[in-house]
C-alpha cells in the first residue's frame, strides 16, 4: 500500500497555536500508534517565538508522547501521510495537558445531557508574493480566476485528503482568500481545520506563494479570521430552530446563546488572545467584538445563520472573534462548553441587535469584549468555567505562554510585530 519513503506526520496545536510534528518512516506506523513518538511536557509552553514559558510544573524533566490513530491517516500525497496525534503519558493514559483531548471531554459532556452538537471551520488566509495586486477585487471573480492554479491543485489536494472543502472565494482584502469547511463532529472538524491549513500552505509552497494566516499579516490591514459554526441538537431534534423564540430558537437553543455570550470575555485569550489579535479585533472589522447576537449580524460575536433553503446545514451558530492564532481543539471546547453551560442553567436569551452595534450609543450600546492584556488573561485567569473544561494543566501553559506574549510583544511596534509573526501559524 505504502512506498518506500512514504512517511507519516503527526501534529498537536500547543497553547500558541502553532502545529508542532513528529516524522516517522510509514515503516513505523504501528509504533507511532502504540508507543508513540516522544515529546517533551515543554511543548506544552512554547511560544509564538519558540521561548519557553517554563513553569513549574513545565520544565526540562519528563517525557509525553505524541500518539495517533491509524483510522485518523490522512493522504497529502508526495508519499506524505498526516494524523492528528494526541498527548499521552509514557504509560499510555491521556496527558491532562493534551488539547484534543479537551474537546472530546466536552463532547462527552454533552452526550451526557442527551445533546450533540456539530461544528464547522472557516480558514482564512492571505497569499503573500502572489502576482495578483493589480487585479484584486474583494470577493471579485477576477481574484479567484487570477488565481485557478493554486485553486485547482489546492482542490485537489483536499479530495486526496479527505478534507470536506464547501467553498472558496476571495475575501475583503488583499490576496486573502476564505475556504469553508463542512461540519462534523467537534473533534473531527478541530482535525479538519489543522489539516485545512497544512494543504494550504503546502500548496502555497508549489506554487511559489506563501500563505499567512496570521490575525493581521499586514499593519493595517484586512486581518484573518478563523470563525467557528456551531449546532445542537437534543435526541436529534434541532435546538436552533422550529421553536417558539426569535427566528425559530428553542428554549434552549437560546440559552446556548446565553452561554456562549455570557463566556465570551473569560476567553477571548482562549479564541483571540495573540499580541497581534487585538488589531483585527475591532469595530468595523466584522470580526464579532460587540458582545451581542443577532441574526445575520456579521458584527455580532454571535452571528445567527437560521434554517432557511439557503442553509443547506440547518440553523446554527457563527462565532465571529475566533482568529487563527487560537488553537482550534481550546476554542472548540471553550465555546461548546460555554453553551452547554448555558443550556444546563437555562439562561435567559438576552435581547437580540438588529442593526450594527456602532449605531447604539447611551443606555443601548453594546459592550465590547476585552482586548487589554490585563483585561483578557486576568478574565481568563479568574474563570471558574476555564478551569473546569480545560484542566489546571492546560490553564496552567495557556496562562504562561499567553502572559509571556503579551508582556514581551504587545507593547513593539505593530507593523515589527505583524511582519515578525507573519508566518507564525503557517504549517
Amino acid at each position: 500500500m505504502y512506498g518506500r519513503a512514504d512517511r507519516i506526520v503527526g501534529s498537536i496545536v500547543d497553547m500558541a497555536g502553532v502545529a508542532r510534528a513528529k516524522v516517522l518512516p510509514m515503516s513505523r506506523l504501528t509504533s507511532f500508534v502504540e508507543s508513540g513518538a516522544g515529546a517533551s511536557p515543554s511543548w506544552s509552553v512554547f511560544c509564538v517565538d519558540d521561548h519557553l514559558a517554563f513553569t513549574p510544573s513545565y520544565s526540562v524533566v519528563g517525557d509525553l508522547r505524541l500518539r495517533i490513530d491509524s483510522d485518523d491517516v490522512r493522504n497529502l500525497g508526495n508519499g506524505t501521510y498526516w494524523a492528528p496525534a494526541c498527548l499521552s503519558e509514557q504509560d499510555g493514559t491521556p496527558s491532562p495537558a493534551c488539547t484534543r483531548g479537551a474537546v472530546r471531554r466536552v463532547a462527552e459532556r454533552l452526550a451526557s445531557s442527551g445533546l450533540t452538537a456539530r461544528t464547522g471551520h472557516e480558514i482564512e488566509f492571505t497569499l503573500f508574493d502572489a502576482a495578483t495586486v493589480e487585479e484584486w477585487a474583494a470577493y471579485g471573480l477576477n481574484a479567484v480566476l487570477a488565481q485557478e492554479e493554486f485553486l485547482d491543485v489546492l482542490l485537489s489536494a483536499a479530495a486526496t485528503a479527505e478534507l470536506p472543502v464547501e467553498q472558496v472565494h476571495a475575501e475583503a482584502g488583499l490576496n486573502q482568500f476564505e475556504v469553508s469547511l463542512a461540519p462534523a463532529d467537534p473533534v473531527r472538524a478541530a482535525d479538519d481545520a489543522v489539516l485545512a491549513r497544512a494543504l494550504i500552505s503546502r500548496v502555497a509552497r508549489a506554487q511559489g506563494f506563501r500563505a499567512s494566516f496570521s490575525p493581521m499579516p499586514v499593519a493595517g490591514g484586512a486581518g484573518n479570521g478563523a470563525h467557528q459554526h456551531v449546532s445542537f441538537s437534543d435526541g436529534g431534534v434541532p435546538l436552533l430552530s422550529g421553536g417558539p423564540g426569535p427566528h425559530g430558537l428553542t428554549e434552549s437553543g437560546g440559552a446556548a446563546v446565553a452561554g456562549i455570550l455570557r463566556a465570551l470575555p473569560e476567553f477571548t485569550a482562549v479564541l483571540a488572545g495573540s499580541a497581534l489579535s487585538h488589531l483585527r479585533l475591532r469595530p468595523g472589522m466584522w470580526s464579532g467584538v460587540y458582545r451581542c447576537w443577532g441574526l445575520e449580524n456579521r458584527e455580532a460575536a454571535v452571528r445567527l445563520c437560521a434554517d432557511t433553503a439557503g442553509n443547506p446545514h440547518g440553523a446554527n451558530l457563527e462565532i465571529k472573534p475566533v482568529d487563527p492564532s487560537a488553537n482550534p481543539y481550546l476554542s472548540t471546547a471553550a465555546i461548546l462548553g460555554a453553551a452547554h453551560d448555558g443550556i444546563v442553567g437555562a439562561l435567559p436569551l438576552p435581547d437580540e441587535v438588529s442593526v450594527n452595534p456602532a449605531e447604539l450609543t447611551g443606555a443601548d450600546a453594546v459592550d465590547l469584549l476585552p482586548t487589554l492584556p490585563s483585561d483578557v488573561l486576568g478574565a481568563l485567569r479568574v474563570s471558574s468555567l476555564a478551569q473546569d473544561l480545560f484542566g489546571p494543566a492546560i490553564l496552567e501553559a495557556l496562562l504562561a505562554v499567553k502572559e509571556y506574549e503579551n508582556s514581551r510583544y504587545r507593547d513593539e511596534p505593530v507593523d515589527e510585530v505583524a511582519q515578525r509573526f507573519r508566518y507564525a501559524w503557517t504549517s
